[in-house]
């Protein structure tokens, strides 16, 4: 199974807003981080804002937040919403029809695939592997502070505000 670009973008865009929830961050900055274009993202943010995901405010100081704590976003559910579709084959057009079992094992390999997505949560993805501080150093923001946090305890590196407001 392959991932859509689009549920790249989404789950990009939730951990660069996981890293720095301290304050508002702008499109131009997170396509910048990751190198990616400022149109394809702004539609992502777009629709996880309306999704509930992420907040937008409009004016000086405003930008992109997540719309609630990492601890509360679970995975599984970002993914089904940013996945249009989950068929591996196709199925219905296919000359065996209901002759063949393969859908079967199909539908179960996905359902494994989405279960595993289902056991964790923002969070959870930014505590793995070295952790919140090597995200931060990877994404190239302010280092945390040495009275930071313990790991696990996600204190954003967001110092400053935004350099470009985003509608939406």
């Amino acid at each position: 199974m392959r991932l859509t670009r689009y549920s790249d973008f989404a789950m990009r865009v939730m951990v660069y807003l996981a890293a720095r929830d301290e304050g508002p961050c702008s499109v131009a900055e997170i396509a910048g981080a990751y190198g990616i274009s400022q149109n394809h993202l702004m539609k992502v943010m777009n629709d996880l804002g309306r999704a509930g995901f992420i907040t937008a405010a409009r004016g000086r100081r405003g930008g992109f937040r997540l719309a609630r704590p990492a601890e509360t976003i679970n995975m599984g559910a970002l993914l089904r919403h940013t996945e249009e579709d989950f068929a591996l084959v196709d199925c219905p057009n296919c000359r065996l029809g209901g002759c063949c079992a393969l859908s079967a094992v199909l539908d179960e390999a996905l359902a494994a695939f989405l279960g595993v997505f289902d056991r964790y949560t923002l969070a959870d993805v930014m505590s793995r592997g070295e952790g919140f501080a090597a995200i931060i150093r990877a994404l190239g923001l302010p280092q945390i502070p040495p009275d930071a946090p313990p790991e696990g305890q996600h204190r954003g590196a967001c110092e400053t505000p935004p350099a470009a407001v985003p509608t939406g």
